[in-house]
């Protein structure tokens, strides 16, 4: 009898170990995950995901290690992820996901593996504004060019009150790719009288930076 209760108290205390090793495992499992997403290496998160790590996982920031490797525009990493199921609307603490955060830095291959795998079009950044509105007013023409056919709302106003035609004119600088960003959302039916929250319509700024080309292009759409 007592081999015997020292046998089950002998497994039960092996199960208890198994488990906890299993645990603390798959907790570094999931680190190894991020760490290996952020240095870009496919082959580790490949071989990390077959061995069973949680892929939409997160770190004290809250992203997930897709969100990670568009970061470090890491797109072998991303499409690894991407194939193998990650959430391409997984948000972090500051309101980025992986599909927002690939638009507003232009990191155009990585943006249309999240357009071809679910990605939102309506969601909206800290800001309140789509993936459209930084990706204009940061000059990433291509980039626009893609969410504007994906059908992005071209607009859709953020909590500031601007438009993705505001921004690419109040925060550009009328330069040649600024004036490609005005005539793909002229061509997309942006609304070129859509005032800001001030009542200033984008015809009004640009005159007031003295954006010649800019202001033919919204004159010729009807701008006023």
């Amino acid at each position: 009898m007592l081999f015997k209760r020292i046998a089950i108290i002998g497994a039960f205390a092996l199960t208890t170990l198994m488990s906890a090793v299993a645990a603390a495992d798959g907790g570094a499992l999931e680190g190894r995950l991020r760490s290996a997403a952020d240095r870009g290496d496919a082959g580790e998160v490949r071989t990390l995901l077959e061995r069973g790590a949680q892929i939409d996982s997160r770190d004290g920031q809250g992203r997930t290690a897709l969100l990670i490797a568009t970061h470090g525009n890491h797109v072998d990493a991303a499409r690894v992820l991407i194939d193998a199921g990650a959430d391409v609307n997984a948000k972090d603490a500051i309101q980025d996901s992986p599909y927002l955060y690939a638009g507003a830095r232009g990191h155009l291959d990585i943006l249309q593996m999240t357009l071809a795998h679910g990605a939102d079009l309506r969601s909206t950044n800290r800001y309140r504004g789509t993936a459209l509105i930084p990706a204009a007013e940061r000059g990433h023409v291509d980039t626009v060019r893609t969410l504007i056919d994906a059908g992005v709302d071209v607009d859709h106003v953020n909590r500031l009150g601007w438009t993705a035609l505001l921004e690419a004119i109040m925060l550009g600088d009328g330069s040649e790719r600024y004036v490609r960003i005005v005539q793909l959302l002229v061509a997309g039916h942006a609304n070129v009288n859509l005032a800001d929250s001030n009542g200033e319509t984008p015809l009004q700024h640009v005159r007031s930076r003295g954006y010649a080309r800019i202001e033919r292009i919204l004159v010729a759409a009807g701008g006023r």
